[in-house]
């Protein structure tokens, strides 16, 4: 048994893990009325899909640190000793879903003494610097192992070394027992589940589980877009926000041009998530509201004459959403980290479904976004907005902002921007909100909202901006509202009078418009050091900001959370 130092003290134990700090959102329980109401079949399906999402973690905990195993194992060890410190640190362990993390003031969360969370993670070999990557990878390239560059630099490998080089190994080959069990848990649920559609996707997404190959993938991926009336929801989560290491190539501008040269694009690597859940048909049928814009949407996106995007104005819309009640949410879409995913547009632009005609998906996650305690929700808004402007504050406002952000990652440039490096995803999610907000004054001359659910939209949308303290660079959704907040201010968006948030409503929109075009503008351009004067010239945090955010941390004292999942641990215990 490995030994390990546990880094947080008792003190910090208790404060951290007590319901004060530690927030929970609770997903279905074996008693809810959307499990009850299932047909039999669906509910045995539900059962394997929630044993192959657990695996889908397990493996994810190895490409998140290379110590995540060998700790949780200490952590249980000593629990059996009746180690109280050990017992606190794994609740923690738990919801952050590994042993390094970030809580909602960006302090950076080490569970043990001496492993702090490396650009890599672990998919990368743990003692591999920035700078020995860069020189192993120059000199790979001018040897011309241009197949093992590729290899190494692509979204699904896990890299290790290989004497003085490296070698890419794809994680379906890293993890092939694993990976197996998913596939066998995937084709038993399609032997039960009553949806015909829905049980072709498993069994194409079990098919790409057992070879590695990114065709079985994008196969997968393409069935799956098209899911819109099944009972149930699987999704193997791919996502790259993780990784700080692949984009470093961007700041090498030798090694940058000598791969351009060659054709080769590093693309961050994919961590992966396993999401379990029924539809809600009637949250389903408030999303489908939207679709019917999304070409006239596509036509008003800046530049639009000058790059392909997913939803065409001219062609049908590959576009599908589901509202999910949740049942489980294992690995990296289910990691608690100072914030938790509430809804997720996939694939992304750097998956080959996108290339051979497939579509994009949208699932929102209903109980992540409920808002539990709304007394104190009204305490926040008394301390940081406007007496005048709470009657424009609908929290249900904010998915209709998140409905809109989710949908404009399907809008502009078809491509991964690979180019931006670090800063790609901080720009993608600028995008989104943007495109969302841009959009309000359009959709409500078009009938899809109200005069009133406009301003609500926007006032909602920029009263949640703020934050409790000034996030890293590498929260890439953290930073994002950062930029904004210093681009609204600047052009009279808001003002702080009297210590409180007052919006200029009919300012938003034209101002997000403004940061909309100077994106996308970026996005075409694909030219990392206009992205990088971009994003630090917007990162600043201000006064007002500042003033806001003690505000923030009297109300809420959260630092972090966690999921109940009382109904998918039931599940996963069936035989």
């Amino acid at each position: 048994m490995r030994k390990f130092k546990l880094n947080l003290s008792m003190e910090e134990l208790k404060k951290r893990t007590s319901k004060t700090y530690l927030v929970t959102k609770k997903f279905l329980t074996p008693d809810a009325p959307e499990y009850l109401e299932l047909a039999e079949g669906d509910k045995k399906a539900l059962s394997h899909l929630v044993k192959a999402a657990n695996i889908i973690g397990e493996i994810n905990l190895q490409l998140d640190c290379h110590d995540n195993l060998d700790f949780r194992s200490f952590l249980k060890d000593e629990i059996k000793k009746d180690n109280k410190q050990a017992k606190l640190t794994k609740i923690l362990f738990d919801a952050q879903k590994g042993m390094n993390a970030i809580d909602t003031m960006s302090n950076k969360i080490n569970l043990a003494k001496g492993i702090k969370e490396l650009p890599g993670k672990g998919v990368y070999p743990k003692d591999l610097s920035v700078k020995e990557f860069h020189q192993i990878i120059t000199k790979m390239v001018n040897e011309n192992k241009l197949d093992e560059v590729k290899r190494i630099l692509n979204q699904r490998s896990v890299v290790e070394r290989n004497g003085e080089y490296l070698v890419g190994i794809d994680y379906i080959d890293k993890f092939r027992k694993d990976f197996q069990k998913v596939a066998e848990e995937l084709e038993k649920a399609a032997e039960t589940s009553t949806d015909e559609d829905f049980n072709e996707y498993l069994i194409l997404q079990a098919k790409a589980l057992r070879t590695a190959d990114p065709a079985f993938d994008a196969f997968a991926d393409k069935k799956w877009a098209t899911l819109q009336d099944t009972p149930l929801e699987f999704t193997i989560t791919r996502e790259n926000y993780e990784d700080e290491m692949t984009g470093t190539i961007m700041e090498n501008p030798e090694l940058k041009s000598l791969l351009e040269k060659h054709k080769i694009t590093p693309t961050p690597k994919d961590f992966l998530g396993g999401r379990v859940g029924i539809v809600n048909k009637k949250g389903t049928e408030a999303l489908m509201a939207i679709k019917k814009y999304l070409p006239e949407l596509a036509k008003n996106m800046p530049y639009a004459d000058e790059y392909e995007q997913n939803i065409s104005p001219d062609q049908d819309t590959k576009q599908t959403m589901v509202d999910v009640d949740m049942v489980q949410a294992a690995g990296d879409v289910g990691s608690y980290r100072g914030g938790i995913t509430l809804a997720e547009n996939l694939p992304n632009d750097d998956k080959p479904s996108l290339q051979i005609g497939g579509g994009r998906r949208n699932v929102y996650h209903r109980q992540i976004r409920f808002i539990s305690d709304m007394k104190k929700l009204q305490k926040r808004l008394g301390a940081i907005l406007d007496k005048d402007q709470h009657k424009y504050y609908l929290d249900e406002a904010d998915h209709w902002f998140t409905i809109g952000h989710e949908n404009a990652h399907s809008l502009g440039p078809k491509k991964g921007c690979e180019k931006l490096g670090k800063y790609r995803n901080i720009i993608e999610e600028n995008k989104a909100d943007m495109g969302s907000l841009a959009f309000v004054d359009l959709l409500t001359e078009l009938g899809m909202y109200t005069e009133e659910q406009r301003k609500q939209i926007i006032v909602t949308v920029i009263a949640d901006n703020f934050l409790k303290s000034k996030p890293t660079l590498s929260q890439a959704h953290r930073v994002r509202t950062v930029m904004q907040n210093k681009y609204f201010a600047e052009r009279g968006a808001y003002e702080i009078i009297d210590g409180k948030i007052h919006v200029n409503i009919d300012k938003v929109v034209p101002i997000a418009k403004e940061m909309l075009a100077e994106i996308i503008r970026i996005q075409i351009d694909e030219d990392f050091d206009k992205a990088e004067k971009y994003v630090k010239g917007n990162f600043i945090w201000t006064k007002n900001m500042e003033i806001i955010a003690k505000k923030l941390q009297k109300v809420s004292k959260a630092l972090n959370g966690k999921l109940e999942t009382k109904l998918a641990d039931k599940l996963a215990k069936q035989k």
